[in-house]
């Protein structure tokens, strides 16, 4: 299933919607979709590492695209839909602290999470609940997202023929370890949210 999965996603790569479904799913991410855009950035930029910047370029606009979505969620419907997504996710108990933290680290919240795998939605949700400035938000958010999806542009770009050999030899272990680091982000958004 794996296999098939990923075979998939190597042949989307060509086809003219592929990078469509990757900045609609990138934007989702941002705002309230629980997978991350790397799922097709991956597998697309292994197809066709010559890409790897566009695919880059994609998934930075839409996710800080989305990201502006996320904020007006926490700015403006907080208390129903922001609120209800924190608690999906089991973050409810801990939104007051992360927005007491905001007023003194803001800048770092939004860098250092923005680079990890820890859902971002929390961020971009949280930075609207916490009325952190919408134009610095968008700024920071830029550097971080961006920083993150081209340093997998450049590692892919650079060294993707050997990486998807290595990938497509092992694929069972390489997705239990994105999906450990997918998980190991939710438990330490959940210990330092």
């Amino acid at each position: 299933m794996l296999k098939r999965m990923y075979d998939w996603c190597i042949a989307a790569a060509d086809k003219p919607y592929a990078l469509w479904l990757m900045g609609a799913v990138s934007f989702a991410e941002s705002s309230f979709f629980p997978i991350p855009p790397d799922v097709m950035l991956i597998p697309m930029s292994l197809a066709r590492p010559q890409k790897a910047w566009l695919y880059a370029l994609v998934c930075t606009v839409t996710s800080v695209a989305g990201g502006v979505v996320g904020y007006a969620i926490g700015a403006l419907l907080y208390d129903s839909v922001g609120q209800w997504l924190i608690n999906l996710y089991g973050y409810g108990d801990k939104v007051e602290a992360f927005r007491a933290s905001y007023a003194e680290y803001g800048a770092w919240i939004i860098l250092l999470k923005g680079l990890t795998p820890i859902p971002y939605k929390l961020v971009t949700i949280t930075s609207g609940f916490a009325n952190y400035n919408l134009l610095l938000f968008i700024v920071f958010s830029v550097i971080a997202r961006g920083g993150r999806f081209f340093i997998v542009a450049i590692v892919l770009n650079r060294y993707g023929t050997w990486i998807r050999e290595v990938i497509e030899k092992r694929l069972g272990l390489w997705v239990a370890i994105l999906a450990g680091g997918l998980v190991l982000g939710f438990i330490v958004a959940f210990r330092l949210f």
